[in-house]
């Protein structure tokens, strides 16, 4: 078989890889609305636990002074959680058990608490793993049997809130009431349902809450990005015209690297609009339409793939050592499809995922593939720039050799920050592992849009369209010229102008036989 035919077969393939991931995640998409889908709750020390989620909330900016539980009220500058339609739905045999003439046969908890205040939540207290009321405890007056262990503060003694829902009967389903718990304290809340009776094992949640924020529904984690995408829009847009104004005024000059680093600047300026507008939609409906989310992503990651490759083809020296990649075009467009598929998919969970965080397996198993094929561009390109300065200095190619020694030294800063900030990451992801640093969380994908925005700068500034792109751009003859006067004026010094005219031929042909290895 081909190769040609190989690479399409496994192109073929790591597209099927591509649709499967998004067939199993893509239904989840509505964000800061948490859905209960019939989960079962899992026993935990001594109570059966189902987390409800967890996001930073602010304080709200508006109070009431009427009940905070209502449903029909304003909803602008209030910052709240809302039950919506939650029900639980114990099994037929749990059911059976109890007497139909009893009003109250059985317990749900929902207890919502700040994450500072989680250790006031079971019998941590008192040193212990227990997260029910023992009968010894309520004997000596500490809590009630058969509820949640919760010790009140003592400055504020609705924090943590229980909110009690009890079976009726023999009744196999009882529906939670619906109401809004305003939030009048900026933190980051955790939403937990328990059940203390042992009897209630196998029982289900269905149904769902809303989570919002007082300028809206976007996370508290995810709410200064919105600014952050509109700012980045506009500095994209101002690099843009800029380019655009070079660009045109030298457009007989152009070459084909520019056409290249045009496409980039685009996709940056689209790929930051549409997620400033989907962030600004998910903000005031509360949950992010598919295809705004989709297409949000496509760009992001068509972006930073071609971004990548421009760096790639920029080092190999393409347009300025060399017109065209020649034999490896085809190693380099096939390693953009694959990093474009893994980017792709990793975005998709992402952003298309529940707004509860995924296992840890699930993570590692679509960032692992992206951080090797990061790992493998830095390699290349870095390999690929040590070549092409190898080959200007032989040349004695002085501008062009200036050129690529201020983009290497670019890159490698860029390079060194990115391994500061990876460790910065991880420090700050294995400190922090409840999000109590949530309001500071949103610099970590800042500072990556911010890198490769520079990079992209630094490209634009160094390959400017001028009037003189003989400075930087592939002239036929390059070789000719500078090699070829080098090897006739050592020449001449050995035996005249008869042995220069011997050696002319013999330059061009060691040129032309090292292109064509390349």
């Amino acid at each position: 078989m081909e190769p040609k035919s190989l690479e399409l077969g496994f192109t073929v393939r790591l597209w099927l890889v591509f649709l499967t991931l998004t067939n199993c995640f893509i239904f989840h998409s509505q964000a800061s609305i948490h859905d209960y889908r019939r989960e079962s709750f899992t026993p935990q020390s001594n109570a059966l636990f189902f987390h409800g989620g967890s996001e930073g909330l602010y304080a709200s900016k508006v109070h009431d002074s009427a009940n905070g539980s209502s449903t029909d009220k304003p909803l602008k500058g209030k910052s709240f959680i809302r039950f919506e339609a939650v029900t639980f739905v114990r099994t037929r045999e749990s059911a059976n058990k109890q007497n139909e003439m009893q009003q109250n046969t059985g317990l749900v908890e929902a207890i919502i608490v700040e994450v500072k205040d989680r250790e006031r939540i079971g019998d941590s207290f008192l040193k212990s793993d227990g997260i029910c009321c023992t009968p010894e405890l309520s004997n000596a007056g500490s809590c009630k049997l058969g509820e949640v262990i919760i010790h009140k503060k003592q400055d504020n003694a609705e924090t943590p809130l229980r909110i009690k829902t009890f079976f009726e009967g023999k009744k196999v389903e009882t529906p939670m009431s619906p109401q809004t718990v305003e939030i009048n304290r900026t933190g980051m809340y955790y939403l937990y349902f328990m059940i203390c009776d042992p009897e209630l094992k196998g029982t289900i949640i269905k149904g769902r809450t809303v989570w919002r924020n007082p300028d809206g529904y976007l996370p508290g984690k995810m709410a200064p990005l919105m600014s952050f995408f509109g700012l980045m829009s506009l500095a994209y847009l101002v690099l843009g015209l800029i380019w655009f104004l070079r660009f045109v005024k030298f457009w007989k000059d152009i070459i084909q690297l520019h056409y290249h680093i045009t496409v980039v600047i685009a996709l940056g300026m689209c790929e930051m609009s549409v997620w400033y507008f989907e962030y600004a939609n998910f903000n005031s409906t509360g949950t992010r339409p598919m295809g705004i989310t989709m297409w949000a992503v496509t760009f992001s990651s068509v972006k930073k793939t071609l971004s990548r490759l421009l760096l790639l083809v920029v080092s190999m020296g393409y347009g300025v050592v060399k017109p065209t990649l020649g034999a490896i075009t085809s190693k380099v467009l096939l390693l953009g499809v694959i990093y474009f598929v893994a980017a792709e998919a990793l975005e998709l969970v992402e952003h298309l995922g529940n707004i509860n965080d995924f296992s840890g397996k699930t993570k590692l198993f679509l960032v692992l593939p992206v951080a090797f094929l990061d790992s493998w561009f830095i390699l290349w390109i870095f390999s690929s720039l040590s070549k092409t300065l190898e080959k200007l200095q032989m040349r004695r190619n002085v501008v062009k050799l200036e050129l690529y020694r201020k983009f290497t030294n670019s890159l490698a800063v860029s390079v060194l920050l990115s391994i500061a900030w990876i460790g910065f990451e991880l420090y700050f992801n294995a400190t922090d592992p409840l999000s109590e640093l949530w309001q500071i969380a949103w610099i970590i994908p800042a500072f990556w849009t911010l890198l490769a925005y520079a990079l992209l700068a630094v490209i634009c500034l160094l390959w400017a369209p001028s009037h003189n792109p003989t400075r930087y751009a592939y002239l036929e003859g390059d070789e000719f010229d500078e090699e070829g006067i080098s090897l006739t004026s050592s020449a001449m010094n050995v035996t005249g102008d008869f042995a220069a005219k011997r050696e002319f031929p013999n330059g061009l042909g060691e040129d032309l036989e090292e292109d064509k290895r390349e």
